[in-house]
């Protein structure tokens, strides 16, 4: 199991940017963070709502170049229109299999498709140059080691390591081999914050967000308890009980 398998059954809804649209001020700490400058050529795959981040990059953190790709032509001909009159910036409308990323610096991608993200790290591989960095949330692709942590931000610089299992690289994220039901509730709390998620919508995601984590890390022999804890019961229950979400048959019985 690797860990974008692992968070792959997370909510699309708090893992993915492409269809919710996140604040300027979120973008410039990701890019702070990226450590992205005049020296970069910038990719961002799959911007979807995003556009706003394109013109960051390329406006206030002054690359060289900016890609913008994605496959939806809403998307496409709303950033076209968008950025027309800004030089640097390109829209580009390809699927991942047959975009060429040899001369991205750095690229940016937030998706939670295992098939897409596969596909993806073996581009990187490939056709990036050493040095050459990429910049996700909650986790690399395949059992890949982060360079640098900012939960959730994570930053991989070529050349690559790879970690011997999930554990091992669940360890270099969260620094500590297994989840608890504190770990987990702290790590969704640390996304809520960081995504600037808006108040009336926090304490909802907070509990679903860290149910599943943890319920992940039982089903895959990664959570640090030996049976399941009254917080997640309680909060399973109130899933249940006020929003109709039953956790239950995610659940593996041991």
């Amino acid at each position: 199991m690797k860990i974008d398998e692992f968070l792959s059954h997370l909510p699309s809804e708090v893992i993915s940017g492409s269809n919710i649209t996140v604040s300027d001020t979120v973008f410039r700490n990701i890019f702070k963070f990226s450590k992205l400058s005049s020296e970069d050529i910038f990719y961002y795959i799959g911007f979807g709502n995003n556009i706003h981040s394109l013109k960051i990059a390329k406006e206030e953190f002054g690359v060289k170049k900016v890609i913008g790709i994605d496959q939806k032509d809403k998307f496409i001909q709303n950033a076209k229109y968008q950025t027309q009159n800004i030089k640097g910036i390109e829209i580009i409308k390809k699927p991942i299999e047959e975009l060429d990323i040899s001369e991205a610096t750095i690229l940016f991608f937030w998706v939670n498709d295992v098939d897409l993200i596969d596909i993806l790290r073996l581009k990187i591989e490939k056709e990036m140059k050493i040095g050459s960095r990429f910049v996700t949330l909650l986790s690399p692709p395949g059992l890949m080691m982060p360079s640098e942590v900012d939960f959730p931000f994570i930053m991989c610089i070529k050349p690559f390591i790879y970690a011997l299992d999930l554990k091992q690289q669940i360890k270099s994220l969260y620094g500590n081999s297994c989840l608890d039901f504190t770990a987990s509730w702290l790590l969704s709390e640390k996304y809520i914050k960081k995504l600037e998620t808006p108040t009336k919508y926090s304490r909802f995601i907070n509990i679903l967000l860290s149910m599943t984590i943890w319920i992940n890390a039982w089903n895959n022999d990664v959570s640090c308890e030996d049976e399941i804890p009254p917080p997640v019961q309680s909060y399973i229950g109130i899933l249940n009980t006020f929003f109709n979400i039953d956790l239950t048959e995610m659940i593996i019985k041991k």
